[in-house]
């Protein structure tokens, strides 16, 4: 194949994973499933030429960068407080379901020996936590249970491909128990050893590094020396790709500057999405070959039918019975369990993907049945995607499970912000000298208590204003912005300027318009739930954990000395010693404050609709 076809179907497969991925998000249904239905279609048409999925492709040039892309994202500290959790998904649901489905294959497929059937196990046992995720995030699942599902994408195709390794010895010869315990030890520690170093030594250097590019280009390289050291030492490449990325996940915010985060962030946003639909695509152009293969099995269609379903449900079942086992061991040993409702979506969120086809094919070309095996792994590919896919977001729905609250987090985002704020305004304080200026001083105060201001102007459900003062500043500065970009436009295109001083302005424009444009979230309706401070960010000063006797707010809905003043309020904040409504810092008048100046009432709490946090003026605490 010359160089001009290969580039001709590389820009094809990128061209059709955009229109399908934009077409199934236009109408709502699950993009990994659709292309691999285009796939399929694709397949059988005359014309579409043949592709092959290279398992040596897939395990070395696509798993190290989508494992990384994952493990920047995932937070380390979340990683560590649910690492029990995570191990018993990703290791022993793996190793379950590797001898249970290895079982049943080795019982309905004739001739087939149990090693075979275990490697078989092994192929289908990781679960593709991406799609997974994907709905989660969709139809609003907690969050601990997305950073489960997530971590445990993160180590359970290490196990799988360990117990895959021994399955496939063990067809070719003998394999004790102790071999096989060894080389799992010996991949986890080289892995863990290697992805370590890796992970060091990369932090190193980019902690040096002020080019983003330079940057970015080292952080493409991370994932493939972090791999192929591995491997070379007979360790598990797949945790020492997962190791490394946590480490320099954990490390970015104090490494890196914030040119290179944006960088690096969006080119591995664009990395992942591109690496995972494309093998979803190529999974469904694999159709063809493989029923041609198959044909040659000797078997009849009603014993192929018998073979894929038993081992489908084979698959789904492991899982629900590993979460039924874990749930009643918990709650015999009196342990801390999930609730039944988590353990319910966690056995149902077993979507297959990308490892499993790839290491199907992994299969040496000798092992018994090989192409009935590759047809079993796409049935359970496509089966869960399917059948996992289009019912997980109505069990959560039905299980009426909490989703994350729009309003606790950004209660907890003004917190941390306003906690910046402080810390950065008293620095201000001691490294200002007589020769700066005081107009400069004023502007860093004015900025840093507007960024302060607009996170508390994100809480509140009620105010008298269309608009935060916050939202009148991004929309005016929106406006201003595409002023400058006509002005920026009208130099570029007479010349008045370098190309390279331009490039320079322009990226200051960009990066000011992208800290003003915010996503819109999607509100969650009102329940009954109160907001209360999360126990993450509450203080404990003697005033907050005081029992203040009940005191009745002043007014139901109005800042009182606005109203008499002819001014308008953002939020309303309660004393909550003598009850006094008054309007927040965002508000013109400030009049809560005033009110504390005056009186010296420590503790006002918010007088919004459904808020019980509230706030310590002498601490500066939020309780």
């Amino acid at each position: 194949m010359s160089g001009v076809e290969i580039a001709v179907e590389l820009v094809a497969l990128v061209v059709a994973v955009l229109l399908v991925t934009a077409a199934a998000r236009k109408l709502d249904w699950s993009a990994p499933l659709c292309l691999i239905a285009v796939g399929v279609v694709a397949s059988y048409v005359p014309g579409i030429p043949e592709y092959e999925l290279d398992p040596e492709v897939v395990l070395l040039g696509l798993l190290p960068p989508l494992l990384y892309a994952t493990a920047i994202r995932t937070s380390l500290i979340d990683f560590r407080r649910n690492r029990g959790p995570i191990l018993l998904l990703s290791v022993g649901l793996v190793i379950f379901t590797t001898a249970a489905v290895g079982v049943v294959a080795w019982l309905v497929i004739p001739g087939l020996p149990l090693a075979a059937g275990l490697a078989i196990g092994a192929v289908v046992a990781p679960p593709d936590a991406v799609a997974a995720t994907a709905v989660a995030r969709k139809v609003g699942m907690p969050r601990k249970l997305t950073r489960l599902l997530e971590g445990e994408s993160l180590f359970n195709d290490a196990a799988a491909l360990v117990a895959l390794r021994t399955a496939i010895a063990a067809i070719a010869g003998s394999v004790s128990v102790w071999q096989a315990g060894g080389d799992f030890l010996l991949a986890a520690g080289g892995g863990l050893v290697i992805g370590f170093a890796v992970g060091a030594l990369a932090a190193l250097i980019r902690t040096r590094l002020e080019d983003p590019v330079t940057d970015t280009a080292l952080s493409l390289v991370v994932p493939f020396v972090a791999y192929l050291a591995a491997e070379a030492i007979h360790g598990s490449g797949v945790i020492s790709v997962v190791v490394s990325g946590l480490i320099l996940g954990h490390k970015a915010p104090s490494m890196l500057s914030g040119r290179s985060r944006l960088a690096s962030r969006l080119n591995w946003q664009t990395i992942q999405f591109l690496l995972e639909n494309i093998v979803f695509l190529l999974i469904g152009l694999q159709v063809r070959r493989i029923m041609t293969e198959v044909g040659d099995s000797g078997l009849s269609v009603p014993e192929l039918i018998l073979i894929c379903a038993a081992t489908l449900a084979a698959t789904i079942v492991a899982r629900i019975l590993w979460m039924a086992g874990i749930g009643l061991a918990r709650r015999t040993f009196r342990r801390h369990a999930w609730p039944w409702r988590y353990s319910a979506v966690i056995a149902w969120a077993g979507m297959r993907g990308v490892v499993t086809l790839a290491a199907a094919f992994v299969l040496p070309a000798d092992t018994p049945q090989r192409a009935v095996l590759v047809l079993v792994a796409f049935v359970v590919v496509a089966g869960t995607l399917l059948l996992h896919g289009t019912t997980l977001p109505v069990l959560v729905r039905r299980l009426k499970l909490p989703p994350p609250d729009p309003a606790e987090d950004a209660l907890q985002e003004a917190a941390v912000i306003n906690t910046m704020t402080r810390a950065a305004l008293d620095e201000l304080e001691k490294i200002r000298t007589v020769e700066d200026p005081d107009d400069i001083v004023e502007r860093l105060r004015s900025r840093l208590q507007h960024r302060s201001d607009s996170a508390w102007e994100e809480l509140g459900r009620q105010s008298t204003l269309t608009e935060t003062p916050s939202d009148v500043y991004r929309r005016l500065r929106m406006r201003l912005l595409e002023v400058e970009r006509e002005k920026f436009l009208e130099a570029r295109d007479s010349g008045m300027a370098d190309d390279d001083v331009l490039r320079r302005i322009l990226e200051r424009l960009d990066i000011e318009e992208s800290m003003l444009d915010r996503e819109e979230e999607e509100t969650v309706p009102d329940s009954d739930r109160e907001l209360r401070t999360p126990a993450a960010t509450a203080g404990s000063c003697k005033h907050l954990t005081k029992e203040w006797p009940a005191a009745e707010p002043s007014s139901p809905d109005v800042c009182a000395v606005c109203v008499e003043n002819g001014m308008t309020w953002v939020h309303l904040r309660e004393c909550v010693k003598c009850g006094n409504v008054a309007c927040c810092d965002s508000s013109p008048g400030k009049h809560a404050t005033e009110h504390f100046h005056e009186t010296l009432h420590p503790v006002m709490r918010s007088h919004e609709p459904g808020e019980t946090w509230r706030w310590c003026f002498v601490d500066k605490q939020l309780g």
